[in-house]
């Protein structure tokens, strides 16, 4: 298991956040979908919320693991990113981001993409600092945990592999 987190326990729920944005003419290509690379800024946005909530202070983000985009969102559609702490290790936290797009005038609702972040918390003097650690509180959370150590021993384990190869 990965190296713990220090400070009091806060549970994941705590660090929920969701931004909501009307999708216009300024945000997509002229095909009429948005740029992915605005879906990744309001992701980037929803997941700093999220670690901000959770560590109590400023946090930064370090990498984006993966985004996955699976269905387009289109110019006048309501865009939905849900944030939370999914696992929380000595100064940095994996962020899930879940994408809906709805239609506002049907309600109709479809998940469009998925990203996983990692988010450092920074002090005054903008060094790491430690962050609570994550207390997942129902079954979904646990599995989000879970699922959260795997791509950080994936990601650790790649790292290492590609340095190992460098005469630095």
């Amino acid at each position: 298991m990965a190296e713990q987190s220090s400070g009091a326990g806060k549970p994941a729920s705590d660090s929920e956040s969701i931004l909501v944005r009307w999708m216009g003419i300024g945000d997509a290509n002229a095909g009429g979908f948005v740029h992915g690379g605005v879906v990744m800024r309001l992701c980037d946005e929803a997941a700093g919320l999220a670690a901000i909530r959770h560590c109590g202070g400023r946090a930064v983000t370090a990498a984006m693991d993966r985004m996955t985009f699976t269905s387009p969102i289109h110019i006048g559609e309501l865009v939905t990113c849900r944030a939370k702490v999914n696992a929380a290790w000595n100064t940095s936290m994996e962020v899930g981001v879940r994408i809906e797009a709805e239609n506002p005038v049907t309600a109709e609702t479809r998940h469009t993409s998925t990203a996983y972040l990692t988010m450092v918390a920074l002090d005054h003097d903008g060094q790491p600092t430690p962050v609570p650690a994550l207390i997942p509180e129902s079954e979904d959370e646990i599995r989000r945990q879970r699922e959260a150590e795997l791509r950080r021993a994936n990601r650790l384990a790649e790292r290492d592999q590609i340095l190992s190869g460098r005469e630095d």
